[in-house]
């Protein structure tokens, strides 16, 4: 037998390799014990090296490709690929391309439009919309996106700020128009996408762009000598109170175009857009992320929960955008019979509570929820790779090489950071909440907004931690937890989310002291359970020997702010709590909330089905709470 035993003898490993592999295992196990999500922070940061990488090779070379040079190279290489599905129409690549030609020869031939000149668009989701961009940008020019929800005085003001040379304006936007074309500037031409004009000194545009010639401009028109050069202006709130025009770069495009690449979306995806076009999450990430891609986008003229997911299935829909309030509406949908029976994999946004996230997977399937952090002026953004829930990103040393920021200190009386005997603001610590600034440098500028030098300086902090520096001042409250997750805490200053739009208080409450038996109004957010965001509400002084008029009221608010703007909640007192700088207390006012139960002030609620202000009482209140009313 012995013999048997030395022919087949099993052959014995060096002494090493038991030791070594147990290495192995024990370095596996202490890895995923002390560093769980190292190998996708290591995936992710490669990603966002690589691009860099990619676009200063270019720009080495001599070359500066912007979104709009690789659009028209896609409809170059992919013409009879659908770009846009708009209303069950397919848009191919070539078709964008040629009309947009056409919108641009248009521009050429019957306007003095130069490279450089700004031409503001107000438009709501529609294909041309997206013409109108790309022809105006074929010439060289700087598109500004007006917010078709805002009214009269705020959308003179972001006109004015913008200086265009232009307007033009939607069809079905023409109402909006009369209120302002009396006072609008003389030396703004405005072309309205129609084929007839009941307004005499208004230009059509529908007719000429069918009698255009849909060859391509010269491409001298539209190419950029440097990368920080402006390419749009997105308008923003703030809280200086009106909307300013943030200045965007092609830089800054063709970062938010990485935005669904850099979360796993591929040319084979096609993307759901229903937020406005006006916003950077629809322009950029949405219609710059699928030209990054060369993927296909459905566009929804406006978002409707109830045709959601039978949208996503018609159109084997595989990634969708969302803010907070989108996910909540979905979730509020009566149950329906195969709702999860579609092939959405991954929803990209923002602002998303961890409640319903949750729900948002329970009920709809297994799609991966990409949350993000990101101003429209910023110079610094995080994304959520690992789809921990609450999250909106992760950081770690070598992300912070590349992107610095710190979380600081902040005097919320006061509504300024904190410093030191020294004169420096102080870092919080892991866990806390603190104001989320961003170091200002040459990969990480910051361009500011356009008509208003004040409005670039105030959003910039001088001497955070030594001498000479200087950050980006988010606004943002956020906490980073033992793990470097990040979570959006709250906003500072006198701006409160809703419908997911930044609202601007002094805005707000300028529009309502303009009547006449106001003494003053202090505005701010309140929040309601189960919504995202707060509610906006302001606390009156009714000037003596006058009385309140609801109903003037309500025509005020409606006629000149948003729907997202016009405050739910009326306060009426009879003084104004200042604080110790003589600025109006807002605080106590916040806690305090809406509850009749506990005010012994007169409160009115927004009820949009009456059109009116009507008396809060505590049965209107629960009715508020159980969700019986909508807001």
């Amino acid at each position: 037998m012995s013999g048997w035993y030395d022919l087949y003898a099993l052959p014995v490993l060096p002494s090493w390799v038991p030791g070594a592999a147990a290495g192995v295992v024990s370095l596996h196990l202490i890895q995923k014990l002390l560093f769980p999500y190292f190998w996708a922070d290591l995936r992710y940061l490669l990603k966002v090296l690589m691009y860099g990488l990619r676009v200063e090779m270019y720009q080495l070379q001599g070359r500066i490709v912007t979104v709009l040079d690789k659009f028209v190279k896609l409809a170059e290489k992919q013409p009879h690929k659908p770009f846009l599905i708009y209303e069950g129409k397919v848009h191919t690549y070539r078709d964008v391309d040629r009309r947009s030609n056409r919108i641009a020869q248009v521009f050429l031939q019957h306007s003095a439009l130069k490279k450089g000149d700004t031409v503001a668009l107000l438009m709501g989701n529609e294909p041309d919309f997206i013409h109108v961009w790309f022809g105006l940008a074929k010439l060289g020019c700087v598109v500004a996106f007006l917010n078709f929800n805002v009214r009269s005085r705020s959308l003179l003001h972001c006109v004015s700020s913008c200086k265009p040379k232009i307007l033009v304006v939607g069809a079905d936007l023409l109402g909006t128009l009369e209120e302002i074309l009396s006072n609008l500037q003389k030396d703004v031409s405005v072309w309205i996408m129609s084929k007839d004009s009941a307004f005499p000194s208004v230009h059509t545009l529908l007719d000429k762009i069918e009698a255009a010639s849909e060859d391509p401009i010269p491409v001298n028109r539209r190419s950029a000598n440097n990368l920080k050069s402006s390419v749009l202006y997105i308008f923003t709130s703030g809280t200086t109170g009106l909307p300013k025009a943030a200045i965007i770069s092609h830089m800054q495009v063709l970062k938010g175009a990485a935005g669904l690449w850099a979360f796993g979306a591929s040319a084979e995806d096609i993307i759901y857009i229903t937020l406005p076009l006006y916003h950077s999450a629809a322009s950029l990430l949405g219609i710059g992320g699928c030209i990054e891609l060369g993927a296909t986008c459905v566009l929804k003229k406006k978002f409707s929960a109830s045709q959601f997911w039978s949208d996503c299935k018609k159109y084997n829909v595989t990634v969708i955008q969302y803010i907070g309030e989108l996910c909540r509406y979905l979730c509020s949908q009566p149950v329906k019979e195969g709702e999860n029976d579609h092939k959405v994999r991954l929803a990209v946004g923002n602002g998303v509570r961890n409640d319903v996230w949750r729900e948002f997977l329970d009920r709809f399937g297994a799609v991966k929820i990409c949350e993000f952090y990101g101003a429209t002026e910023g110079n610094i953004c995080f994304m959520n790779h690992t789809g921990k829930i609450g999250s909106v990103g992760r950081t770690n040393f070598f992300y912070k090489l590349f992107f610095p920021f710190d979380l600081i200190k902040y005097d919320f009386q006061k509504d300024q950071p904190i410093r030191n005997t020294h004169g420096w603001c102080e870092k919080v610590k892991k866990g806390e909440a603190g104001l989320l600034i961003s170091k200002v440098n040459a990969k990480n500028p910051f361009f500011g907004y356009a008509g208003n030098k004040r409005h670039t300086e105030k959003k910039l902090l001088c001497d955070v931690f030594k001498k000479g520096d200087i950050y980006f001042n988010t606004g943002d409250l956020m906490v980073q937890d033992h793990e470097n997750f990040l979570y959006f805490w709250d906003r500072i200053g006198d701006t409160f989310r809703w419908k997911g739009e930044n609202v601007a208080t002094t805005e707000v409450s300028d529009v309502i002291v303009m009547l006449d038996f106001i003494q003053e109004a202090n505005v701010y957010g309140v929040s309601v359970p189960d919504h995202e965001g707060k509610a906006g509400m302001a606390s009156l002084i009714v000037k003596q020997n006058t009385s309140l008029d609801l109903e003037q009221v309500y025509k005020q608010v409606v006629t000149y702010l948003p729907s997202y703007a016009c405050p739910l909640f009326l306060r009426v007192q009879k003084k104004m709590e200042m604080t110790g700088t003589f600025k109006q207390q807002k605080f106590q006012l916040v806690d305090e909330g809406f509850n009749p139960s506990t005010i012994a002030d007169p409160l009115y609620f927004l009820d949009n089905s009456k059109k009116a202000y009507v008396l809060l009482t505590k049965e209107v209140h629960e009715m508020i709470l159980s969700g019986k009313l909508k807001l």
